[in-house]
């Protein structure tokens, strides 16, 4: 017999088992409940007069009912004829023929005329009238919520059980299920990510045709880690990956299998993998799969515990005994690093798809993608300038640029959403909205900020750090004033000339603020914690050090590197002062332009670009003029 014929086997038996004990408990309770209500009850003796009515016909005494003070005066006045004890009620037949009935709940009155008609001077006929059933109305609802009560013992404990036993089968299987239709999305739907996609081919060519891998011998993949930041676009390409193959669809995170019950998350693993083989192909999604954590050997308790023996489960379903054939699974994180290390091993996740950032073309796409759902002015969106204004934004990031888009124009009351607002939905996105802070500035504080900020631009625009978009002292986010900086074109590695120029750029609002006004203010705080962090890395990570040292501190472990870091402070502090020294005199030479910006920026608190390339142009040609004379 085959393995998975004989757990099949072992389940079928372990199912008739618990249906065995199911059906003998309730006819067990269902016995109990019959013999409750029909147990035999003892023969009354044969009676014959008015004790005789009483057994065979109570209705001459329901009409009326009095109190039992009213039945112990007649007792005692010897007007009764005979007494009749039900097990709720006493009926009365005085000598002249009237009849009533007195409520006695709990046989209250029932014992002391038992213990009257013992005695010698009883003067009445007692009668036992066991199956008299009479009832007031207060009566009636106290039977009613007597015999609820009974049933409610009997059924509660069963209705808790059946509960139970619902609720641990609901977890166990933990809401995995396959989605109802194969996604439809593809490779070509999906923009950007051509490494990603060119490392998945083999994953789509092996669940469309696992012959061609069989067929050489080849063991075919069993999983694929794709590891990006957030919103580069990972659970597309796996719902991509299912759409080009005609594979079933299971998505699921990390944190999927936790559970309230220890060994819970056990079972929820062989139930996913149960659930993808029986409909196979399959591909099983664990997004978030940090969420998993890593083994650990400490042994704090209970909850780290049932986290190994989870991850056990999983490695054991991905690489064990069964065949996984028709199944793959694609995780994807962020912290590729707080995974264990047994499932990134070969066998398990046998390939890593780096997910990364789109480039500009791709950026261009993805705006003119999302763009056409809106009613836009296409001729009036430069989307290449859009996404040289997005460097390094995820896909996620640039569809909420465009749709915060549509929000700025909806709330400036335009119908079509054009370019400026594409602009504006830009800065919101990189460096947060306009908070109105201007309000609480001193015309004092204002120009230091115009100064600062023409700084910054002019700098960058002498330096060709990059393209100058605009500045503007208009507060934004946690910024009193902003240079927006753009790349021509993402770039993965700077030479040493360029990060000296980036900053130079990061000194310059400091700078200029030395120039105008001979001091500095506290407003150059971030720009020279920038600054220093750059130097830092420059001097202990990149080898830029003017001494020739080419050691790197991030090859000691970090409680080794706290010793070594005051000699590469002491380097980056002179490579901070003589690029300081460099850029005072760059804002000194070009110091008209500086003033002109930061005029222009009190009169409009924003400046285009354009407008600072023309005043430098300007003042070289000035310049230019000015030495020639004196060449000559």
């Amino acid at each position: 017999m085959k393995p998975g014929n004989n757990s099949l086997g072992k389940k079928r038996a372990r199912k008739i088992a618990v249906a065995a004990v199911a059906v003998l408990i309730a006819v067990l309770v269902g016995w109990g409940v019959w013999y409750i209500q029909h147990r035999a009850e003892p023969q009354a003796p044969a009676l014959s007069g008015i004790a005789s009515q009483m057994r065979h016909d109570v209705s001459a005494w329901t009409h009326a009912e009095k109190d039992a003070s009213t039945m112990l005066r007649d007792i005692h006045d010897t007007n009764v004829a005979a007494i009749g004890v039900s097990p709720n009620a006493i009926l009365v037949s005085l000598r002249d023929g009237s009849k009533y009935f007195v409520t006695d709940h709990n046989a209250t009155f029932s014992h002391a005329l038992l213990l009257g008609e013992r005695s010698d001077a009883a003067a009445y006929q007692l009668v036992w009238l066991p199956d008299v059933d009479i009832h007031s109305d207060g009566a009636r609802w106290t039977q009613l919520f007597d015999q609820f009560r009974d049933a409610l013992s009997v059924l509660l404990p069963l209705v808790l059980i059946g509960g139970m036993a619902w609720f641990m089968r609901r977890e166990m299987k933990g809401g995995a299920k396959l989605l109802s239709e194969t996604p439809t999305l593809r490779f070509d739907d999906v923009i950007g990510a051509n490494e990603a996609k060119a490392a998945l081919a083999d994953i789509r060519g092996y669940l469309s045709d696992p012959k061609q891998f069989s067929s050489l011998g080849v063991r075919a993949p069993c999983g694929i880690l794709m590891v990006g930041a957030p919103g580069v676009g990972k659970t597309r390409l796996a719902q991509a990956l299912a759409g080009e193959c005609g594979a079933n669809f299971i998505s699921i995170t990390g944190s999927y299998f936790s559970a309230k019950y220890y060994g819970v998350g056990i079972q929820k693993v062989r139930h996913l993998f149960e659930l993808a083989r029986k409909n196979a192909p399959t591909v099983i999604f664990i997004d978030e799969a940090d969420g998993l954590a890593k083994r650990t050997d400490t042994g704090g308790g209970p909850v780290e515990a049932e986290s190994n023996r989870i991850i056990n489960q999983l490695l054991a379903e991905m690489d064990g005994f069964e065949s996984n054939e028709g199944v793959i699974v694609v995780a994807a994180t962020n912290h590729p690093d707080n995974l264990d290390e047994a499932l990134r091993r070969p066998g398990r996740f046998d390939r890593t798809v780096q997910v990364r950032l789109p480039d500009r073309e791709d950026r261009a796409k993805i705006f003119r993608f999302y763009a056409q759902r809106l009613k836009s002015k296409a001729a009036d969106i430069d989307y290449d300038q859009l996404a040289r204004l997005t460097t390094g934004l995820s896909p996620a990031t640039v569809a909420m640029v465009v749709n915060q888009a549509g929000l700025i124009a909806r709330k400036a009351g335009d119908n079509e959403i054009a370019a400026k607002h594409f602009m504006e939905a830009i800065k919101i996105a990189r460096i947060g909205d306009v908070s109105g802070a201007e309000r609480a500035l001193t015309e004092d504080e204002r120009r230091r900020i115009a100064v600062h900020e023409a700084g910054h631009g002019l700098v960058a625009a002498l330096l060709g750090t990059g393209v100058l978009e605009e500045v503007t002292i208009l507060p934004r986010g946690g910024a009193l004033g902003v240079a927006l900086i753009t790349k021509a074109q993402d770039k993965h590695l700077y030479r040493e000339t360029e990060i000296r120029n980036e900053i130079q750029v990061l000194l310059g609002g400091r700078n200029a603020e030395i120039l105008m006004f001979s001091e500095a203010s506290s407003g150059a705080a971030s720009d020279l914690q920038e600054a220093s962090r750059i130097s830092l890395d420059m001097v202990s990570k990149f080898g830029f050090n003017s001494d020739g040292d080419l050691f790197s501190l991030a090859a000691l472990p970090s409680q080794y590197a706290g010793l070594q870091m005051k000699s590469a402070i002491e380097h980056a502090n002179v490579l901070l002062k003589e690029l300081n020294e460099l850029c005072y005199g760059l804002l000194h030479a070009y110091e008209p332009v500086l003033r002109d910006i930061s005029d222009q920026l009190l009169e409009h608190e924003t400046v285009p670009g354009d407008t600072v390339y023309r005043f430098i142009a300007e003042h070289k040609s000035t310049l230019k003029i000015v030495h020639e004379p004196a060449a000559a």
